[in-house]
C-alpha cells in the first residue's frame, strides 16, 4: 500500500510540474494534444476506480483534471476534446466495474504509472 501512495504522490507532483507547458499556438493544436487527451482519459479512469476501491480521495482526480484544463487555458473544440477524453475514461470503467476487484487494482497501478510517464514526458519536452 505504501508503494501505491508513493505512485499517487509522484503522479500528482508530475501533474503539478506539468501545469506550465508551452501553450498551443492560438487556434491550433499543441504538439502534445494527443498525450494530453490520453492523460485526461487516465484521470477520468482514476477518479472512478480509486473511488470504487475506497481510496477516500474525494474529487482529487477530477480536481487534477480541472487544474490541467486551467493550465492549458483550453477553450472551444480543444477543451471539448480534453473533457470528452476524461469522461470516456470515467464512463468506460463505470460500465465495466461495479466493485473493486484485483483487475481494478491492476488497472489503477498501470494508469498511475502511465499517467506519471506522460506528465513527465510532456514536461521534459515542452515546459518553459
Amino acid at each position: 500500500m505504501f508503494a501505491m501512495t508513493r505512485i499517487v504522490a509522484a503522479f500528482v507532483v508530475a501533474l503539478l510540474v506539468f501545469a506550465t507547458p508551452a501553450r498551443a499556438i492560438e487556434g491550433g493544436p499543441a504538439p502534445y494534444d494527443n498525450d494530453l487527451q490520453r492523460l485526461a482519459e487516465i484521470l477520468g479512469a482514476l477518479q472512478y476506480l480509486r473511488t470504487l476501491c475506497g481510496a477516500n480521495e474525494g474529487q482529487k482526480w477530477k480536481n487534477e483534471m480541472q487544474s490541467l484544463i486551467d493550465a492549458e487555458t483550453a477553450s472551444g473544440d480543444r477543451r471539448a476534446r480534453i473533457v470528452a477524453s476524461y469522461n470516456r475514461g470515467y464512463r468506460g470503467f463505470q460500465q465495466t466495474y461495479r466493485s473493486c476487484t484485483p483487475a481494478a487494482d491492476i488497472a489503477i497501478r498501470r494508469y498511475l504509472s502511465e499517467g506519471a510517464r506522460i506528465a513527465r514526458d510532456i514536461t521534459a519536452r515542452y515546459a518553459n
